[in-house]
């Protein structure tokens, strides 16, 4: 690899790993593997979904992580309670799939709530409109809510107990 390509982080210019590199692997391993326990402990069907969500947060400053998990808390929210609605009502369909993402953006807008809110949302509706499941609609939605809210839990409980520290060689990252 060449030294010379300022194209690459300055850990992998430099041929070694940084302190602030190992402490954010370890830091984001941790929140991860507690993510999916507290779901597996709750007994949750897809405790999978925790983790997803503790790694998607946990690469933020707690100023950011806290920002975007209220707009992701809330989309998924607002995703499981029309996705829970609808398909207790009706069978999957991908027209009507469709209109529930529509009005699902209408929703959010409505809030107030950005587009984090609105993907975060869409997936839910997603994965409970159109993923087929023995288990009423509404224990999807709610399994579904369950999953992301203690993955945004734990994410943010290390980010308040373990706060990443910023380093000069951290931020060309």
């Amino acid at each position: 690899m060449p030294k010379g390509n300022s194209n690459l982080p300055a850990y992998l210019r430099s041929g070694r790993l940084d302190w602030p590199v190992v402490v954010h692997s370890l830091r984001t391993a941790v929140a991860a593997v507690v993510s999916v326990a507290v779901a597996g402990l709750a007994r949750l069907p897809e405790a999978y979904w925790a983790p997803v969500t503790t790694l998607v947060i946990a690469q933020s400053s707690l100023g950011a992580a806290l920002a975007i998990s209220r707009q992701r808390f809330a989309g998924t929210a607002l995703g499981a309670a029309v996705s829970a609605l609808v398909a207790t009502y009706f069978g999957p369909c991908v027209f009507l799939f469709g209109g529930c993402v529509f009005l699902l953006g209408l929703l959010c807008a409505l809030a107030h709530l950005d587009r984090n809110a609105y993907r975060f949302g869409g997936v839910t509706l997603e994965i409970v409109l159109l993923i087929p499941r023995a288990a009423p609609a509404w224990k999807t939605a709610f399994d579904r809510f369950a999953e992301v809210s203690i993955g945004i839990g734990v994410a943010l409980l290390l980010a308040m107990v373990w706060p990443e520290v910023e380093h000069a060689a951290a931020a060309n990252q």
